[in-house]
């Protein structure tokens, strides 16, 4: 049962988005494509121990789901054309030489979730749920609200689509202009949950492929191209990220034979397309100067510092002024850094972030104070979620008092 448990969890992590986007665009009834989907998981925990895991988990799921859907429509009465549609497990055909070339049914559900009718939060929080299908509660821990909140907004959002009759297509033109920025602040945000140290990596590679669909919808957009470099830059380095006993690794620890250099690559082919203005196209030669750099001593730091200089002038983020304080600590020693960093957390925007806490940790070690580094470091370590961080911040700590005075 433990086992086709986890086959469940696994098999699910990666069919449940598929599963609702294409129910959704069969049947444009948002609740019946996640109910369907989530009774598709609980039969597969009742028959999956009884009857073998199946030979292909995840269409074991698509069906199954699919098949729930065609007996609640049957019975509901539902327009014989949606009915029949799913009664033959088949999509409508594509338009030749139309978007159903290009996207797919995940790319349109993105863009069904961000239409401007929705506040910001709302549209991040809608994707994440219909696409990625991150859990409720973990979608409120992120937005710093209850889940019932988060549940009412998500239900509110759902409601709005509906009631303004929001097509479920990619649009074109000036709307998909207008929208593109959600949909790239979304991509990113699915894919960082993925990367995350104890993250799904079924995300991070979900949002790699929807912003390489994305980018050949939009070839000419330089944001789209600097988005897909910076998601291939960072993702190239995923398999060197732990050692043999899963501790996490820093940058400079970790065994650059090991990435992806087919990936990093790619990026800088990308790059090339990108552009110097925007936030993701300089966040993605920020990530090129790390991945091109034979070895850590190797790393470009003036080069960095200059990205975040330009980053900071277009979006002066309390995030983006760390990182910033970062690469002015390696470019120009730690005593720089630490004044950029005091300067960041003016009016408190940084309070008990813990990449904050950590940074000052590693630029107070650096300047000669290995015991306030390993105080700091231990700050870090109280205030993160992650098992995997807070294991890697307390090894940090421990080294430090090993070697300080």
């Amino acid at each position: 049962m433990t086992d086709a448990a986890e086959a469940v969890a696994v098999a699910g992590a990666e069919a449940y988005p598929r599963i609702v986007a294409t129910l959704i665009r069969l049947t444009g009834d948002w609740t019946l494509a996640e109910d369907c989907a989530q009774e598709a998981l609980v039969s597969a925990l009742e028959r999956w121990p009884r009857d073998g895991m199946p030979g292909n988990p995840g269409g074991w799921l698509v069906t199954a789901a699919r098949n729930r859907a065609v007996d609640v429509l049957r019975r509901a009465s539902v327009e014989r054309r949606k009915l029949h549609e799913l009664a033959l497990l088949t999509d409508p055909a594509p338009t030749p030489g139309g978007e159903g070339d290009v996207v797919d049914d995940r790319l349109r559900l993105i863009f069904t979730c961000c239409h401007p009718a929705l506040a910001l939060d709302a549209r991040v929080a809608l994707t994440l749920r219909a696409v990625a299908g991150v859990a409720t509660a973990d979608i409120a821990r992120a937005f710093l609200v209850s889940e019932s909140t988060m549940t009412r907004r998500i239900t509110r959002a759902k409601a709005r689509i509906a009631a303004a009759g929001v097509p479920y297509r990619v649009p074109t033109g000036s709307a998909l202009v207008e929208r593109l920025p959600g949909v790239l602040a979304v991509l990113y945000l699915l894919f960082t949950r993925g990367y995350d140290a104890d993250g799904e990596p079924a995300f991070a590679d979900e949002a790699i492929r929807l912003t390489r669909l994305l980018d050949r919808l939009m070839p000419a957009e330089p944001e789209v191209a600097g988005l897909l470099a910076l998601l291939l830059f960072q993702n190239s380095r995923r398999a060197a990220r732990r050692d043999r006993d899963g501790n996490l690794l820093t940058l400079d620890e970790q065994d650059r034979s090991r990435w992806d250099h087919a990936a990093i690559s790619e990026g800088l082919a990308v790059l090339d397309r990108a552009g110097h203005d925007g936030p993701y196209a300089l966040q993605a030669r920020i990530a090129a100067a790390h991945a091109t750099a034979a070895t850590g001593a190797d790393t470009d730091w003036t080069a960095i510092a200059r990205w975040y200089d330009a980053l900071a002038r277009i979006r002066p983020t309390p995030v983006v002024r760390l990182n910033r304080a970062v690469a002015y600590g390696y470019a120009r020693g730690p005593a720089a850094g630490l004044t950029l960093l005091a300067k960041a957390r003016e009016g408190g925007a940084l309070d008990g972030y813990p990449p904050a806490l950590a940074a000052e940790a590693e630029l107070t070690a650096r300047i000669g104070d290995p015991a306030r580094a390993s105080m700091l470091f231990r700050a870090a370590a109280a205030l993160v979620d992650s098992d995997s961080e807070r294991e890697a911040l307390l090894r940090r700590a421990v080294s430090l008092t090993a070697t300080g005075p």
